[in-house]
């Protein structure tokens, strides 16, 4: 739900029509007041399931936003934590939160990185790729960790198809279709983009033996499938 002190329907329209890194740096000061904000119902069983696969010395939280993901890695790394987000207003409010967090200002399909951590985690941020830009961005975190390094994020269960939450995404993904062709700069933030299938053949493309773990307090469907796995990918040379 949006709260009284988070962005008017007036800010998010503006939001929507500039470009996504302009877009979070208006929305960066009420970010955390909006549902896009990970909540901590679902960083919580992540923390849980990552512990038993550390120890880990340091993080790396990719496409950080104001660092909601971060909350997860000081958790489980002992060394350090770092998080990379293009947007200099979301950097902002993450430092402001996290200042002993060292924030990086990066695209994530050139990150500024090699071997240099043991766990990579992102939250919320793949619907900004098209499909197209995922292996560069898998390639980019696979250099990024150190041989043996962990790049984790949840995945929710697909929407069962004809639930209202189905139509929902449907119809939100074909709005921002007619956007952006209609309006420039494009605006790229899609739901029903990021495949599990086609997830897990680039990651294993890009250089990672990859599983996928149920989140277990997350429960289950009807179905007895995960509400939600974990993507647990792990550079293998």
């Amino acid at each position: 739900m949006f709260t009284p002190s988070g962005p008017t329907f007036r800010e998010l329209a503006v939001q929507a029509l500039s470009s996504i890194e302009h877009g979070y740096d208006l929305l960066a000061p009420k970010f955390d007041e909006t549902p896009f904000r990970t909540p901590d119902r679902l960083l919580d069983p992540v923390v849980r399931a990552l512990g038993p696969l550390g120890p880990f010395r340091s993080g790396l939280d990719v496409c950080c936003g104001t660092g909601a993901g971060v909350r997860v890695l000081r958790q489980l790394c002992e060394d350090g934590v770092t998080g990379v987000d293009f947007s200099a207003g979301m950097l902002a409010e993450a430092k402001a939160t996290y200042p002993s967090v060292t924030w990086v200002r990066a695209d994530a399909l050139a990150l500024p990185f090699t071997e240099a951590f043991d766990l990579a985690v992102s939250f919320g941020a793949f619907g900004h790729f098209l499909p197209g830009e995922r292996p560069a961005l898998f390639a980019q975190v696979h250099r990024a960790l150190r041989p043996g390094g962990r790049f984790a994020f949840p995945l929710p269960a697909p929407a069962r198809v004809g639930s209202p939450l189905y139509w929902a995404l449907w119809a939100f993904d074909a709005a921002m279709r007619v956007r952006n062709l209609l309006w420039r700069p494009t605006f790229v933030m899609y739901y029903r983009t990021f495949r599990l299938s086609d997830v897990l053949s680039e990651l294993a493309r890009a250089g990672f033996t990859v599983e996928l773990r149920p989140l277990e307090e997350l429960g289950r469907l009807g179905d007895g499938s995960p509400r939600c796995g974990l993507v647990v990918a792990t550079r293998h040379d």
